[in-house]
C-alpha cells in the first residue's frame, strides 16, 4: 500500500482522537457551566428573600407577559 495513504491514515485516526477527546471535555465544561448558573439562580432568589414557589410564579408571569417594544433609536443603533 501507498505509505503515503497510510500516513494519512494514521493522522486522521489521530485527530479523530483529539476531537473525540474535546468533544468529552466540552460536554464535562457546558455541565460545569450549568450548574454554576444554577446556583446562581438559587443565590439571586434566596437574596431576594423568596421561596422558590414565589420564584416559579414570577418566572411563570414572565413568560407570559410580552416583552417590552424598543424604542426606534434603539432598534436602529442595534443594526
Amino acid at each position: 500500500m501507498n505509505p503515503k495513504i497510510m500516513k494519512l491514515r494514521g493522522e486522521l485516526e489521530k485527530n479523530k482522537g483529539k476531537i473525540s477527546d474535546l468533544q468529552g471535555r466540552n460536554c464535562e465544561l457546558e455541565k460545569q457551566i450549568r450548574e454554576l448558573e444554577d446556583t446562581d439562580i438559587i443565590g439571586m432568589v434566596r437574596e431576594n428573600g423568596m421561596t422558590m414557589e414565589q420564584f416559579a410564579e414570577l418566572f411563570r408571569r414572565m413568560q407570559a407577559a410580552p416583552a417590552p417594544a424598543a424604542s426606534e433609536k434603539e432598534a436602529l443603533n442595534h443594526d
